[in-house]
């Protein structure tokens, strides 16, 4: 190598960066120790911002562009170089480039259940993940505040802190959310929505935006799962479980009508029934009452009321009900009439 060679190899001419790994936050310019030659070429290309750092300390910041390095087109760092006089002489700084790009499809989601304050429920344990994006807007900034010194840095380790962030403010985000857990999934972007401003201004503590927040899915514990198939269950089956119960007792009387010495036996069992089938039957009088506000009940209700009295003696004369036991439905029939 001669002479000329080995000074040439002494400066930098060309400054760019392509990132190849889809992943990099900030990626310093490896200048292996080489001083820049005043007019060297800078590229910076979209989606990337250039910051120029002398000694420590911020210098220059390039945005998308072609750039020659010169003295007079680098007031901040030539001020912290001090130079006073405009002669063609290398300098040696620190070139860190920025991905200013939005980064996409980040997870985040609950290691452990946090727990909810539901107006239903009360106190609910629930897990929740989804996804978001960031951009880095403030390079300097993001530089002080995140990376420090560091050379080289990914989105994995970006999206790991933020991630934390989201998780500490989630809780608080949904409280004041005020939505039930069984609403939850019907507004999951309103949700969203009102959780972007509350990690936002923690991200601006870094110089980073906040693009996009999505709320994927949210799990409830097990027993409380459980509980809603189960009413779920319930309520699909409808009136149709009362009229299966209905049906039941009335097979229970034929057969107590056809075996009267399992009559006295069977009386407990007759005066639930009897008193199922008097509660059945009162319910549209009582909504009725409710409705009129008092009124009288309807001629319908009472021909009901005169029908459950003749099932009535006829289970006493089928040995089912004894007199005393029919006495004192019979009253509370006429009670009602």
């Amino acid at each position: 190598m001669g002479l000329f060679d080995f000074i040439k190899n002494e400066f930098i001419e060309v400054i760019d960066w392509v990132d190849d790994s889809n992943n990099t936050v900030i990626a310093k310019f490896p200048d292996k120790g080489n001083k820049i030659m005043n007019g060297a070429q800078l590229t910076v290309r979209e989606s990337q911002v250039v910051v120029l750092m002398n000694e420590g300390e911020f210098g220059d910041e390039y945005k998308p562009g072609r750039y020659e390095l010169k003295t007079q087109n680098m007031p901040i760092t030539t001020t912290l170089k001090s130079w006073k006089y405009l002669f063609d002489s290398p300098f040696k700084v620190d070139i860190y480039f920025v991905n200013t790009k939005q980064f996409t499809n980040l997870k985040w989601g609950t290691s452990n259940p946090i727990i909810m304050r539901d107006p239903e429920f009360k106190q609910v344990r629930i897990r929740s993940f989804g996804t978001y994006t960031i951009r880095v807007v403030d390079a300097k900034k993001f530089i002080k505040e995140f990376a420090g010194t560091n050379p080289w840095v990914t989105i994995e380790a970006v999206s790991e802190q933020l991630r934390n962030t989201i998780i500490s403010k989630l809780s608080e985000g949904l409280a004041e959310a005020g939505v039930s857990v069984l609403d939850l999934a019907a507004n999951f972007t309103e949700i969203g929505t009102r959780l972007k401003p509350i990690f936002q201004t923690d991200f601006d503590a870094w110089g980073i935006e906040l693009g996009q927040f999505y709320i994927e899915n949210v799990s409830l514990p097990e027993e409380v799962e459980k509980m809603l198939d189960k009413t779920t269950s319930l309520n699909m089956m409808g009136d149709k479980l009362n009229q299966f119960n209905q049906m039941q007792a009335g097979i229970a009387m034929e057969k107590m009508a056809d075996n009267p010495g399992a009559a006295n036996t069977a009386g407990l069992g007759a005066g639930i029934v009897l008193t199922n089938m008097m509660q059945q039957a009162q319910q549209p009088q009582q909504q009725q009452q409710q409705q009129n506000a008092g009124a009288a009940a309807s001629g319908n209700d009472q021909q009901k009321m005169l029908d459950l009295l003749k099932q009535l003696g006829d289970l006493k004369t089928a040995g089912v009900l004894t007199e005393e036991e029919f006495n004192k439905k019979k009253a509370e029939i006429l009670g009602k009439l």
